[in-house]
């Protein structure tokens, strides 16, 4: 059958692909699974439910909840019944919350546990629109959406025909979701996107692999983030049963529980999951870590294509020494990581291809929903520092400032209630200005370089590109995120956040003393050990790309705590506000040269002076 709308995947699975597990989650540490008839089932029951508690076609409804299962029931139900789900990260602060809940018109809100309704019920309790909360996990005082459940169960009769017939009207142009962007500055902004959108983003990536009917996904990306959002749809298209983890914390005991063939990935997982195999390979006996890093060393070597024979055949052994225990850890049947929202390491996709965990890298936007390009699970349709091929039926073009222009079905509507915002990104010619850099290699391989909007100049003229620098410094297992710095100056810095988990263990096994992290930044031998790191990086970098300066800070970034997004994101104007006293430090050095110079200009003139009114010899 054909799927035009996001609900339509529910009859694609009953009817062309029926199977027993089509979603599972955890309820009390036991798994619950879906099959595809009783998705179809609860979701109409849910849809009757909400039109028999008063809310039609039209509304906005929001979701605030970690990933389950249910979760689906919930979207698929709200899509069917013509209403507008917003699902919004559980992790924002109260601003975001306020803002997100007044500006979208919701006029119900899921929660899904006690912790998330304690979290927002005060400021949602002052927003007009909201008339009621309910919940997924049961919370003293609130309806649970399987009351909603019970509730269509005894309307079924009364309000499906009226289902029946506002799901026939709904076009695939219909407004789906309103996703709120992370924002790095400024409010968020809520993306609106169709069903067409999500519905050919999810249709046009199902080609990059084959893993459908009889495999499994693991979801542990939040529902709420376009990139999971879609690829939900991608594994339900494709037929492939997806289990969902609602905690990071139990991901590694998961997965080998569960043993998914494919799972969706951010980068900075895969940089911890390989600062930590790093980390205690460095703790191995004196034979065994050798072994290990002397496999380490070939796999960062690896090529897609062009591997000789030898290396070929010391590959074959050091994945029996070494990265099997790697594939083991990941579940053991792992076939492919599936990684975006910011760029990857060149040295990650290098290491897990050879270790035998493909890596395929993929970019867009919220705006996009998200896809762009994404590169396939096939050689030669692959380039490693690249995000692959445009995607079908998507046109990019290259401004002339190396900014990427999308044009396709998978752009957006438009910014809810923003129209000046939306004529800011599309322009007359329907092209979706992305605020990437980029270019196109060989034809068609896209490969992003930086954002437009954190490019910077030196006051030399030269331009850095931060991100680029970012992801090199954060190479080392030492560095936990860093921001490079420097508009306006003389040359770039950086401020840098230490793992300091490995340099708890460093100074251990160094006998290093401190009090606390801040005593232990300002320890000499510990900044000369990050001085080295930055040097190690310098080496591969342009003169006026070079580090010149850093400083430790003993804060974690995290998006808890504001300096970074829910997608991990730096957010640059809240890191200069939080260290503009440490950046002032940095170039302290500049106000004392004005100074300098403004002496020495004046002693200069005070000279010329006194040599003019000297009498003539």
């Amino acid at each position: 059958m054909e799927v035009t709308r996001t609900f339509d995947l529910i009859e694609l699975g009953c009817n062309a692909m029926p199977r027993e597990v089509m979603f599972g989650g955890k309820q009390k540490n036991e798994w619950v699974t879906y099959s595809t008839e009783a998705v179809r089932e609860l979701t109409d029951l849910f849809s009757c439910g909400m039109m028999s508690l008063g809310y039609v076609k039209g509304d906005h409804i929001a979701t605030i909840a970690p990933n389950k299962a249910e979760w689906n029931i919930v979207d698929h139900g709200l899509a069917q019944a013509g209403m507008v789900h917003v699902p919004v990260y559980p992790t924002i602060g109260q601003d975001e919350y306020a803002f997100i809940l007044e500006h979208s018109e919701v006029k119900a809100v899921i929660v899904g546990n006690r912790q998330i309704y304690n979290k927002i019920s005060q400021v949602a309790s002052k927003i007009a629109s909201i008339k009621v909360f309910y919940s997924f996990d049961p919370v003293d005082g609130l309806q649970t959406i399987n009351d909603i459940i019970d509730e269509g169960r005894k309307s079924r009769g009364i309000h499906m025909p009226d289902l029946i017939a506002i799901r026939d009207s709904i076009k695939p142009s219909d407004l789906v979701t309103i996703i709120y962007t992370s924002g790095t500055t400024g409010n968020p902004k809520g993306v609106m996107l169709s069903h067409n959108n999500l519905v050919t983003n999810a249709i046009a990536t199902s080609t990059a692999h084959e893993f459908g009917l009889g495999y499994r996904a693991l979801s542990f990306l939040p529902l709420c983030h376009v990139y999971e959002r879609m690829m939900n749809y991608h594994f339900q298209y494709k037929g492939t049963s997806i289990y969902y983890l609602e905690n990071m914390g139990v991901i590694a005991d998961t997965m080998r529980e569960i043993k998914p063939h494919i799972a969706n990935t951010v980068p900075r997982l895969l940089e911890k999951i390989y600062d930590n195999i790093i980390s205690k390979g460095k703790n191995l006996p004196w034979l065994k870590k050798q072994i290990f890093f002397w496999a380490v060393a070939l796999g960062l070597k690896f090529r897609l294509t062009g591997n000789s024979s030898f290396y070929r055949f010391r590959l074959g052994i050091a994945r029996r020494l070494v990265f099997n225990k790697w594939k083991e850890a990941l579940g053991g049947e792992l076939r492919v990581l599936v990684s975006g929202g910011a760029a990857l390491q060149s040295r990650l996709e290098r290491i897990f291809w050879a270790a035998g965990i493909p890596v395929l890298q993929g970019y867009g936007l919220t705006e996009t929903s998200p896809v762009i390009a994404v590169n396939p699970l096939r050689i030669p349709d692959i380039r490693f520092e690249t995000v692959g091929p445009i995607l079908e039926g998507v046109e990019v073009k290259i401004d002339e400032d190396g900014e990427i222009l999308c044009k396709g079905p998978n752009v957006m509507l438009g910014y809810f209630k923003a129209p000046d915002l939306t004529a800011e990104v599309i322009d007359s010619n329907g092209y979706f200005h992305t605020g990437d850099i980029g270019r196109i290699d060989e034809g068609r391989f896209l490969r992003i370089t930086d954002r437009k909007k954190e490019m910077f100049k030196l006051s030399a003229g030269k331009y850095i590109s931060p991100q680029v620098i970012e992801n090199k410094l954060k190479e080392s297992i030492f560095i936990e995120q860093a921001m490079v710095i420097g508009e306006n100056e003389k040359f770039a810095s950086a401020l840098v956040s230490p793992n300091f988990t490995f340099l708890h263990d460093w100074c251990f096994i160094h006998k290093i003393q401190y009090r606390d992290n801040q005593d232990l930044i300002e320890l000499p031998e510990v900044i000369e050990r990050y001085a080295r790191e930055v040097r190690e990086v310098n080496r591969n970098l342009g003169e006026h790309e070079q580090i010149k300066r850093f400083r430790l800070v003993t804060e974690e970034w995290t998006p808890q705590t504001g300096e970074l997004s829910p997608t991990l994101k730096l957010r640059r104007n809240i890191l200069n506000d939080r260290y503009h006293h440490i950046i002032n430090e940095i170039y302290s050095v500049k106000e004392r040269e004005n100074v300098v110079d403004k002496v020495v200009g004046v002693i200069k003139n005070g000279v010329s002076g006194i040599l003019k009114n000297l009498p003539k010899f």
